[in-house]
């Protein structure tokens, strides 16, 4: 296992190229937030996690219990997620105790207010590559209009002559605060 990578993996390429052409800015491997996400977004508050289907049990349906001794599991493969037929016992511990941190991680970052998106290989082949990269794009760009989006209405907007260059500058009035035992007029 010393020769698997965990960074620059070629699904990760594909989605790190995807979104430098489209026009989004990312750090890789935050050292600061759990889990050292594989690509983060600042502007947008979100996280990317490019999983690969093996490693992170993409479904994979929890082992039962097979046997009377209580030792032997039974696991059915997934169509992208492949068990070992040897020491299955081992992988499949492994691939569990890789689920469960992914849910700490994910349940973290979620408490410190970022968004978190997880792509899986199967998602990246060829035949639905592109569709997945458009939904990511859409679902970045949703996020941020849910997070920065301005509520004013054209009718508040006061137009403002003091700009030194000459232009105009637009400002939103601010509302008088109400006091809460205080009745609306």
């Amino acid at each position: 296992m010393a020769a698997i990578q965990g960074r620059d993996t070629k699904p990760e390429m594909v989605v790190r190229k995807w979104l430098w052409g489209s026009g989004f800015r990312y750090r890789l491997n935050h050292k600061r937030l759990p889990g050292k996400p594989d690509i983060v977004l600042r502007k947008y508050r979100t996280c990317i996690f490019v999983n690969g289907c093996f490693w992170h049990g993409h479904k994979l349906a929890e082992p039962t219990v097979q046997g009377s001794r209580g030792s032997r599991f039974k696991v059915e493969s997934s169509e992208c997620c492949k068990i070992p037929k040897t020491n299955t016992e081992f992988w499949v511990d492994k691939i569990r105790r890789n689920k469960e941190r992914d849910v700490e991680v994910q349940r973290q970052l979620a408490a410190m207010g970022w968004h978190c998106i997880t792509i899986w290989e199967c998602e990246l082949k060829p035949k639905v590559r592109e569709k997945t990269l458009e939904s990511l794009v859409y679902t970045l760009n949703k996020i941020f209009l849910q997070d920065h989006s301005v509520r004013c209405k054209m009718d508040d907007v006061r137009c403002k002559k003091e700009d030194v260059r000459g232009e105009m500058a637009y400002s939103v009035p601010e509302e008088e605060p109400m006091m809460a035992a205080e009745e609306e007029k």
